[in-house]
């Protein structure tokens, strides 16, 4: 597949300079990664949304580079000697940006809503009793039993545990908050977003940031920018236009084929920023035909082989791309290949045979595919060629990254607006652990998009958890990459290395393992 055709024949030279604001020098113009089109990190896994979290919310505990929990709205925290009461301690000075103090009821009615829907929490729920405020600036948790890895989910990158002012953390978890209110080092400028188009944050001047340097995502958040503005131009050429002309500052996932053109002006920096890989994602819905035989989902994935996805996403750029034929983050402790054997098949012959013995009977495939995201459009564009090729009866439909985080949600059949196949991305970082792992959770109606539902899956993800030693947490991660790949709920692609761009007067671009704009400067 020609990855090239997602540039549509443009020529970089002969385009006009796209008539974008230019903004005040401290005003840092980013190009992000896709639409904003929900505020709500609780509701939705979208990166994009995470991104915008990051800026308006703060947490309760953060991870540093090394995968450390520090404390961040918290001074400290003490576990009794018994385990089963731990007290946080807020820092004095936190306030939102409507003006009001933070005080620990909104972090209990913040942690509640967020662990209906984090798969890191539902795990651990089961040996806590209870979360309660027992002053205005500190907040105790009594559990059941020991809960070793209760600090580890609160300081999480991955869904991270946002604190929001408890009149927003008391509306449902499955039910959209429109209204950003935060404690983070930049407030939302709701007036000025046009979703689709263009979505503003502005420095918040009550924020008051840790005294320890940055380091990943843990220490001082400080807010060196007046605005962040972000201006959304779904046309890569368009896009890597306005950067080298300076008529942006920041773009947050190049396009792989643009790196050489970019690299060459003197004015733009090209730099792994990201810690960890970006891993694609093959998606099943497995409540609607055909997608709900197992059967199925193990044929088609019998067709794909890593290193079509990745070239199509990264092109043959050396070291820009691995496959890895796992679930688990290659690299990483638990990374293994038990069980990986049907994604080593690599047979168009034998998926077309393994389809017509599960009974596939020609039902549709709805595969949505986000036009306005480069990188996802390019997976879903090999799948659909993939599944072209077997014979399935695919209804490609094309559309933009915000309509699909929206549409994914449906569970109604193909013929009510509902989907068979999506695809996304994931960090590395986020695919480390059982308990991280969106994909891997299996329990049916509270599981991520695709709704799986396996009570094998649940067992070991829960039996890690209760590992008392790394090679028996080694032996449960063998079986679940074994259970995993029988259920076929996903289909792993690999990872590729996503590079960002900034014209050379942005200064304190740091490394991190999501998308942060704090602590960074525009001459």
């Amino acid at each position: 597949m020609d990855r090239r055709s997602l540039l549509k024949g443009a020529v970089i030279a002969a385009l006009p300079a796209p008539a974008l604001a230019q903004g005040a020098s401290r005003a840092l113009r980013v190009i992000p990664q896709a639409n904003l089109t929900s505020l709500d990190p609780v509701w939705t896994t979208a990166v994009v949304t995470r991104n915008h979290g990051f800026m308006v919310y703060d947490q309760l505990l953060a991870q540093d580079a090394r995968g450390e929990i520090r404390p961040q709205m918290v001074e400290g925290w003490a576990t009794e000697p018994d385990g089963l009461t731990v007290t946080f301690t807020l820092r004095t000075g936190l306030r939102f940006h409507d003006g009001e103090r933070v005080t620990s009821r909104d972090c209990v009615a913040s942690i509640w809503r967020w662990a209906r829907r984090d798969p890191f929490m539902q795990v651990l729920q089961p040996s806590i009793a209870e979360v309660e405020a027992l002053d205005d600036r500190r907040f105790r948790f009594r559990l059941r039993k020991p809960v070793p890895l209760l600090t580890m989910a609160l300081g999480q990158t991955q869904f991270p545990c946002f604190v929001m002012p408890e009149r927003l953390a008391a509306t449902d978890a499955f039910q959209q908050i429109r209204d950003a209110i935060g404690s983070g080092p930049f407030r939302f400028v709701a007036d000025e977003w046009n979703p689709g188009q263009r979505a503003v944050w502005a420095k918040f001047d009550g924020y008051e940031a840790r005294a320890e340097p940055v380091d990943g995502l843990a220490g001082g958040r400080t807010p060196k920018l007046d605005r962040v503005e972000w201006t959304v131009i779904s046309d890569p050429a368009t896009a890597a236009s306005a950067m080298t002309t300076g008529e942006q500052d920041y773009w947050e996932y190049p396009l792989h084929d643009l790196l050489p053109l970019l690299r060459r002006n003197r004015q733009v920096v090209v730099e792994q920023r990201l810690l960890d890989g970006t891993y694609g994602v093959c998606r099943f819905n497995c409540l609607q035909p055909p997608f709900d035989n197992p059967a199925i989902r193990r044929a088609v994935a019998m067709a794909v082989d890593q290193r079509d996805y990745l070239r199509a996403v990264a092109g043959n750029e050396p070291g820009g791309w691995e496959a890895c034929e796992g679930v688990f983050t290659c690299g990483t402790p638990l990374a293994n290949d038990v069980g990986s054997e049907i994604l080593k098949t690599h047979s168009i012959e034998r998926a077309k045979a393994a389809l017509a013995e599960a009974g596939y009977k020609g039902e549709k495939v709805v595969l949505v595919a986000p036009g306005d995201y480069p990188q996802i459009n390019a997976l879903s564009l090999v799948t659909a060629d993939i599944l072209r090729r077997l014979g399935m009866n695919l209804e490609l439909v094309s559309t933009d990254w915000g309509t699909l985080v929206q549409r994914r949600t449906s569970k109604e059949p193909v013929e009510r607006g509902g989907w068979s196949i999506i695809h996304t991305t994931a960090s590395g970082q986020s695919l480390s652990l059982p308990v991280y792992h969106l994909f891997l959770r299996a329990n049916g109606p509270q599981a991520w998009f695709g709704w799986p539902e396996d009570a094998e899956i649940e067992r070991l993800r829960n039996a890690w958890v209760e590992a008392t030693d790394p090679a028996e947490g080694r032996r449960v991660a063998e079986a679940l990459n074994r259970r995993a790949l029988e259920v076929m709920a996903y289909i792993p692609l690999g990872f590729y290395w996503q590079p960002s761009a900034w014209r050379r007067n942005v200064t304190g671009a740091f490394k991190a393992p999501a998308t942060v704009f704090w602590n960074m400067s525009k001459a």
